[in-house]
C-alpha cells in the first residue's frame, strides 16, 4: 500500500508539476513572439510612413521613384546593421529593393490584403527564426509591397535555454521531492507497519507486546487505543487461561476426591466378598461403605450447590440478622457442646438484604470451620456491626490460624488445608467456595485475616443497603 501510494502521488505530482512548467513555457514562448512580432510592426509601420513622405517629396521635385529607390531606402540600413532586420520592396511580384534578403518569401506576402491590413507570421529558415511583417503601401503607391523580416532567432534560443532550465531544475526538484514523499511515508506508514507487526506477535501468543507512543497526533492515539485494545486482550486471555487452569484443577481434584471414597468402598466389598467374616466384621465393613457413600453424597450435594450458586437468581428480602444468629447457633449446637466452645454473638445492626437460606448456609459454614480451627474449649464471637458506612459481620476464632499462602488458595474447590483432617472432618474443600458464591450472588465481599497461632477473622462486607 505504501508503494502504490508513493507511485500514486509521485506519477500525479510529476504529471501536474511538468504540465505547470509546459504551460509556462507555452506562455514564455507566446510572450517571445509576441513581442518580436509587436516590435516588428512598430519598425515596418514607422519605415513605411516615413517611406510614403519621401516618396511625395522626390515625386514633388520631378523625379521617377523607381530610379530613386536605392537612395531612398538606404537611410533605413541602419535598422539592419545589428545583422537582425533585413528589408525588401516588391513592385507586384519583381523584387525592387533587398537589403541581404537571401530568403525566398511565400507568394502570399508578395499579395497582402489590399484594404490596410498587414500579414504577420513566424518563419524558420536555415535554422534561423524569423517575425517576418508584409504590407502594401498607400494608395496612390499601394503596387509596393514593403516586407519586413526580423531575426528573432536569439529570443528563441534564449526562450529554449529557460525551457531547458526549467525542465532540468524540474526534474532535479522532482528527484528530491521524491525522496521527501518516500522519507514522509516511511514515516506515516511506520505506525502501520508496527501495527501490523505487533498484532502477528500478539496472533502468536505474545500479548505482551505494545505499540511504542510518542507525541500527541492521531498517530499517538491510534496507538494508545492499540495498546488498551491489546490490554484487554492479554486481560482476557489471562482470564480465560486462569478459568481453563480452574476448570483442570478442579477436574483433578474432584477426580482425585472420588477415587479415595471408590478405593475404600471397592475394597470392603471385596474383602466381604472374598473373606469370612464375623458380625462385627461384616457391620464394620458395611459402615465403613455407609460413610464413604455419605461422604460423596454430600459432596454430590456441595457441587450441586455450587453450580446452582453460579446460575440462580437469589430472592431479597430483609433479613433480621438476630434470627440468622439464633438459626446458626441451634444448627451448630452439637458440635459447639461436643468442643466446649465458647461462642459468643454481638448484633449492632437490625438487618441485611438477601436470601434467608443462602445466608444462614453462608454462615453456618463460616463458623462451622471457625470451630473446626479452635482446640477443644475455644472462643469464637460473631459479631455484625457498621464499618466504614458499611453493614459487616466479623467472625473471628482464637484457633491455629492459617499461612499467607494458604489464604490465597482457601475459597477454591477442593481445596483443603490439610488433607487429613479434613478428611476426618467429612469435608471435601467445597465449602468455602460455596461460601464464596453466596457472597457473590449478595454483592457483597469475603476477605480473611489470618496469621498461624493468632487465629482467623472472616469479614462478609454487605454493599447494598
Amino acid at each position: 500500500m505504501k508503494y502504490r501510494t508513493f507511485l500514486t502521488t509521485l506519477v500525479l505530482f510529476l504529471f501536474s508539476f511538468n504540465l505547470g512548467i509546459f504551460i509556462i513555457s507555452v506562455a514564455s514562448f507566446k510572450d517571445t513572439v509576441h513581442r518580436a512580432e509587436e516590435r516588428s510592426l512598430g519598425e515596418h509601420y514607422f519605415i513605411t510612413s516615413a517611406l510614403i513622405k519621401d516618396f511625395r517629396a522626390v515625386e514633388s521635385r520631378g523625379v521617377h521613384i523607381e530610379g530613386s529607390l536605392a537612395s531612398l531606402l538606404q537611410p533605413y540600413s541602419y535598422l539592419s546593421g545589428d545583422q537582425k532586420v533585413k528589408l525588401a520592396l516588391y513592385k507586384g511580384e519583381q523584387l525592387a529593393y533587398s537589403n541581404r534578403l537571401e530568403m525566398v518569401l511565400p507568394s502570399r506576402f508578395l499579395e497582402p490584403p489590399k484594404d490596410g491590413n498587414r500579414l504577420v507570421a513566424m518563419q524558420k529558415t536555415g535554422g534561423h527564426s524569423y517575425v517576418i511583417v508584409s504590407g502594401k503601401l498607400p494608395a496612390p503607391y499601394d503596387s509596393y509591397t514593403m516586407v519586413y523580416l526580423y531575426d528573432a532567432t536569439d529570443a528563441i534560443t534564449a526562450w529554449k535555454h529557460m525551457k531547458n532550465v526549467l525542465f532540468f531544475a524540474g526534474f532535479i526538484l522532482s528527484c528530491l521531492l521524491a525522496l521527501a514523499l518516500m522519507l514522509l511515508l516511511n514515516r506515516i506508514f511506520k505506525p502501520l507497519s508496527q501495527i501490523s507487526q505487533t498484532s502477528r506477535n500478539i496472533a502468536a501468543g505474545a500479548y505482551e507486546t505494545r505499540l511504542p507512543v510518542s507525541g500527541r497526533d492521531e498517530l499517538s492515539e491510534m496507538a494508545q487505543s492499540f495498546n488498551h485494545m491489546a490490554y484487554e486482550i492479554q486481560r482476557q486471555m489471562t482470564e480465560l487461561i486462569d478459568a481453563a487452569d480452574k476448570k483442570q484443577q478442579f477436574i483433578d481434584n474432584f477426580a482425585h476426591e472420588l477415587r479415595t471414597p471408590l478405593t475404600a468402598i471397592y475394597g470392603y466389598a471385596e474383602y466381604m466378598q472374598k473373606a469370612a467374616l464375623t458380625e462385627d466384621e461384616r457391620l464394620s465393613a458395611i459402615s465403613y461403605i455407609m460413610s464413604e457413600s455419605q461422604r460423596m453424597q454430600t459432596m454430590s450435594y456441595q457441587l450441586l450447590e455450587l453450580a446452582n450458586l453460579k446460575n440462580d437468581e437469589i430472592g431479597w428480602e430483609a433479613q433480621k440478622v438476630t434470627g440468622l444468629f439464633r438459626s446458626v447457633q441451634q444448627t451448630l449446637h452439637s458440635k459447639i457442646t461436643e468442643k466446649d466452645i465458647q461462642i459468643e454473638f454481638i448484633c449492632e445492626i437490625d438487618a441485611v438484604w438477601g436470601d434467608a437460606c443462602l445466608l444462614q448456609s453462608l454462615f453456618v459454614n463460616l463458623i462451622d470451620n471457625a470451630i473446626k480451627a479452635c482446640s477443644t474449649g475455644g472462643h469464637i464471637v460473631v459479631r455484625a456491626a457498621i464499618e466504614a458506612g458499611k453493614k459487616t459481620v466479623y467472625i473471628q476464632d482464637n484457633g491455629k490460624g492459617m499461612s499467607a499462602e494458604i489464604l490465597r488458595h482457601i475459597t477454591e474447590p477442593f481445596y483443603r488445608e490439610e488433607k487429613s483432617r479434613n478428611r476426618r472432618d467429612g469435608g471435601a474443600g467445597l465449602g468455602l467456595a460455596i461460601c464464596q458464591q453466596i457472597v457473590l450472588r449478595h454483592r457483597a465481599e469475603l476477605a480473611f485475616t489470618s496469621h498461624p497461632g493468632e487465629g482467623t477473622t472472616v469479614k462478609v462486607i454487605f454493599t447494598t443497603s
